[in-house]
């Protein structure tokens, strides 16, 4: 019988590199990554082209444009304020303008009517205001003054108004009128507690518009408010010609503010 030979179950220690598809044994081995889309689509990647020399000179002279007008516009700000610096200065060192003073020289209470199951409040109050100004030639222009005048614990007793009025150098002027309130709704407590007291404390705020005058120079109008505070007017008696009590506390003096409204704000 004829031999047969079988192959060896021992495995080749030396296999042979394949050379078939033309790569070698460093590319074999290499990692393969996935193709990006540039290559996938076969488009060269847009680079911009670089900026040439009068590109870069027009960015330079825009930069310096704007640097050159943030700096004027600086200049300007400074000066102007340096201007109405020395301007007010100037003002105040000829005129030694001072501040209008408010008293309070008398008040009557001559009605105050309660009534318990509505709750409503009718009150009539006579105001007396007595405005001086200090100044030798600086004068004071107002527009109608609203008066309104309150408890101490809040409970409005009534409104009321001067007319227009020019107040002129080194003037005093004295300021009448009634201030009243009919059917104010009030709270229960506060009724009570007012038919208790013997004297109310009040609170006196005066709203108006005030601009100033020297010679022929005239200032825009703005806000004030004179509030004057440390007012007890007696409570009338309710008796048929029993004469109503004046102020225990005349000529209290009122603070001046000024009143600067920005957009919806008023301070």
């Amino acid at each position: 019988m004829a031999e047969r030979i079988y192959p060896s179950a021992k495995p080749n220690p030396h296999p042979p590199t394949s050379a078939a598809n033309g790569l070698g044994a460093s590319a074999a081995a290499a990692p393969s990554f996935p193709a990006t889309k540039a290559q996938a689509y076969g488009r060269p990647i847009h680079r911009p082209p670089p900026a040439t020399k009068q590109q870069r000179r027009r960015r330079r002279s825009g930069r310096g444009c704007c640097c050159s007008c943030c700096l004027w516009l600086t200049l300007i700000l400074i000066a102007a304020v340096l201007l109405a610096a020395i301007a007010g200065g100037v003002f105040y060192v000829l005129y030694r303008p001072r501040r209008p003073t408010f008293t309070v020289s008398s008040l009557c209470l001559s009605q105050l009517n309660l009534t318990s199951p509505a709750n409503l409040l009718a009150s009539r109050l006579d105001l007396s205001v007595t405005a001086r100004n200090p100044n030798r030639e600086v004068e004071f222009a107002y527009d109608p003054v609203s008066v309104s005048v309150s408890s101490d614990s809040g409970v409005h007793l009534g409104d009321g108004s001067f007319p227009p009025f020019l107040h002129g150098a080194k003037n005093t002027t004295v300021l009448r009128t009634s201030v009243s309130s009919s059917g104010e709704s009030v709270d229960s407590s506060a009724v009570s507690d007012l038919k208790k007291k013997s004297t109310i404390p009040v609170v006196i705020e005066l709203d108006t518009r005030a601009g100033v005058k020297v010679g022929k120079l005239k200032t825009k109008k703005i806000g004030i408010r004179v509030r004057c505070e440390g007012v007890s007017v007696p409570v009338p008696k309710n008796k048929k010609g029993a004469a109503a009590a004046a102020a225990t506390t005349p000529d209290v003096s009122c603070k001046v503010k000024l009143r600067i409204k920005i957009w919806k704000w008023t301070i």
